[in-house]
């Protein structure tokens, strides 16, 4: 077993896909987990395999209530946490019969409501932890603006802006911030052409982990196939 990159993780969207992966990987090098989201066989074996060392949760946390529950058993549990992982790439609570035309708008809106939920909810359980520091990995799905694109994003209608809006917030209680999200055609990260991999969540997961030691404030992940990282609703 390796030794662990950080020590009390919790990670969210983490029923299946990539969230899970992440979840998987964090447990084989010895992390205590909290793994957020809807009730899975996979979720379930992994709990399993892992006993006490995972923490299975089953929170809508785009409800506050019910993410401030979460970070209340979490606390509770572990006592703190030195990372919060938001994958927000998909919604585990949209109904199965959403139409087609309002899914990506739920998929955006319910993200923005739930990492706003947790990082309220989570930043005294940093503030208590070892070297926090919260990594959100968007999909090209919740990286979508929302009401009027063509309009100045805010926190309220881009989830990469309300990111950017808690980036010097988090800062000033030394939390360090890193988004993992394709790049943005509006405000490129990079100022080369990232070409799309086929990556599948276990090494996309993988990527992800060995970068998090870096504290990067960015990172560019581009999908093809993002199903297989983020399984839309069925």
């Amino acid at each position: 077993m390796n030794a662990p990159i950080t020590k009390r993780v919790w990670v969210t969207g983490a029923s299946n896909g990539l969230g899970l992966a992440l979840a998987e990987r964090l447990l084989e090098q010895g992390a205590q987990v909290t793994a957020s989201g809807r009730p899975s066989e996979q979720l379930q074996a992994l709990a399993d395999q892992h006993g006490p060392y995972l923490l299975v949760q089953d929170y809508d946390l785009s409800d506050p209530a019910q993410a401030a529950a979460a970070a209340r058993q979490i606390k509770d549990h572990w006592g703190a946490i030195d990372c919060l992982i938001i994958n927000a790439g998909t919604c585990d609570y949209l109904a199965s019969d959403t139409p087609a035309p309002a899914l990506f708008e739920g998929i955006v809106s319910s993200n923005i409501n739930a990492s706003a939920n947790c990082l309220a909810s989570a930043q005294p359980l940093l503030k208590q932890g070892s070297s926090p520091q919260v990594l959100a990995v968007l999909s090209r799905y919740s990286a979508l603006q929302i009401h009027e694109p063509s309009q100045p994003a805010r926190p309220d209608n881009s989830l990469t802006a309300l990111f950017a809006s808690q980036r010097a917030a988090l800062g000033a209680h030394a939390i360090d911030l890193t988004v993992v999200a394709p790049q943005s055609l509006k405000v490129p990260v990079v100022p080369v052409q990232v070409i799309p991999e086929q990556w599948t969540a276990q090494s996309a997961a993988e990527v992800i982990l060995k970068h998090l030691p870096d504290r990067a404030p960015d990172l560019v992940l581009e999908a093809l196939g993002v199903n297989s990282l983020w399984p839309l609703p069925k």
